[in-house]
């Protein structure tokens, strides 16, 4: 018999709030965390804007010592994972055998690489940090996050880019529905924004060079021409439901199905026909035993390049069976990165977050950066820069999608 699986930890570090309770206020608000770049000197460059967090401090959760042998990826998920363990009162409630850790990053610690690179570069190879590799490594997230929590279940970091964060909770709901582990904690995060980064996404045109912070993170906009790069974390804990209500946890959502599948397409495009996007779709209804027109709610993978939005819309009509949007009576969708950027391996986590606290309040929030309908994207994507009430819905898709083709699927749903 399968175990069933509910969240009962969040916790958010993003470009509109620290915090999960901040992050979701201000998303419910449309609050842009789109700004001027401020890690580097970015002045001269075509892409000068970021969803940057420069009021991060990782010391609220994290010895100084300790703190400077981390990347600022690895920071940020800690910082998000204390929260979501915080917020659960898990610990001390589970066996260490019984407890596991999933989190991923899609990059990791490169912008650690890149300072070390420079510094060899200069022919001072003796001053690169000893803890250049355990800081840089994307396992190194979940291994900090388990050795500080004792957690000595299954450890385990995917990384599969923008798709990371969503594998990495869909992988620990399958953990604990089949009984290998009874909580898990698990989400994930990156900080790239870094010259090397940022030139490599924009010499390959998938950055938005509008540098307008209110107008570059449009997705679905008829003009969108590109996502903006985002940093942060987010971390949930996922744990069997009759062990979080024996111990009167509260519960944000139950996960009742995961789907993931590969375009096996092209290395940076989606497949022009989203086949694999709705394949995903479809298998996480079915591993949820519903039919995806019980679906009310969609967050987007919606990252504003011009490939990805239309072959997402693409994907969703094919999978509810209809060729125009408005033949799908009563769904919402709406992009979370038009707030916060593309957190790239953090993204699905984040969004994870956003769905489960979607269905908990029955409130969507905007999307926008969507000013001029594309006639491509006809969904209903939130797109009157308020808030949405969805009272009534049950069940919600969460997508991500990584290069490589990898389509990664969340169904939740409202407790």
């Amino acid at each position: 018999m399968s175990n069933r699986v509910v969240i009962t930890g969040i916790g958010a570090v993003t470009p509109i709030g620290i915090g999960a309770q901040a992050f979701w206020d201000n998303a419910k608000l449309g609050k842009c965390g789109i700004k001027p770049i401020t890690q580097y000197d970015a002045s001269e460059d075509k892409v000068r804007i970021a969803g940057e967090i420069p009021e991060f401090d990782p010391l609220v959760c994290i010895d100084k010592k300790e703190a400077r042998r981390m990347a600022r990826f690895c920071q940020m998920g800690m910082v998000a994972a204390s929260e979501a363990v915080d917020d659960s009162g898990l610990i001390g409630k589970v066996e260490p055998e019984r407890l596991g850790v999933l989190a991923g990053a899609g990059i990791g610690g490169i912008t650690e690489y890149e300072k070390a690179t420079l510094k060899v570069a200069e022919g001072k190879r003796n001053l690169v940090s000893a803890f250049l590799v355990p800081s840089m490594i994307p396992n190194i997230l979940p291994g900090q996050i388990a050795i500080k929590y004792g957690a000595k279940g299954v450890c385990s970091c995917t990384v599969t880019a923008c798709s990371s964060g969503t594998n990495c909770i869909g992988d620990a709901f399958r953990l604990i529905k089949d009984g290998y582990l009874t909580a898990v904690i698990t989400g994930g995060a990156e900080s790239v924004v870094s010259p090397v980064t940022i030139s490599g996404f924009a010499n390959m045109t998938a950055l938005s060079t509008k540098n307008d912070p209110n107008a570059s993170s449009t997705p679905f906009d008829k003009d969108r021409d590109g996502f903006v790069m985002g940093e942060g974390a987010g971390m949930l804990v996922l744990e069997e439901y009759e062990h979080a209500k024996s111990r009167g946890a509260k519960i944000y959502a139950e996960i009742v199905g995961y789907g993931q599948t590969c375009d096996a397409y092209h290395i940076t495009a989606p497949s022009p026909n989203g086949e694999g996007a709705k394949c995903a779709m479809l298998d996480a209804c079915r591993e949820g035993e519903i039919d995806i027109r019980e679906v009310g709610y969609i967050n987007a993978h919606g990252t504003g390049t011009p490939a990805n939005d239309k072959c997402e819309t693409i994907a969703i009509k094919s999978a509810y069976g209809v060729q125009n949007g408005s033949d799908i009576k009563g769904l919402v969708v709406n992009s979370t990165k038009s707030l916060v950027g593309h957190l790239l391996g953090g993204s699905g986590a984040v969004e994870a977050i956003i769905t489960a606290l979607t269905l908990r309040d029955e409130v969507a929030h905007p999307t926008i950066g969507l000013k001029t309908p594309d006639p491509d994207c006809d969904l209903d994507y939130v797109s009157d820069a308020r808030s949405r009430d969805i009272s009534g819905v049950r069940y919600a898709l969460t997508n991500s999608f990584g290069f490589g083709g990898h389509n990664a699927v969340l169904l939740m749903k409202k407790v």
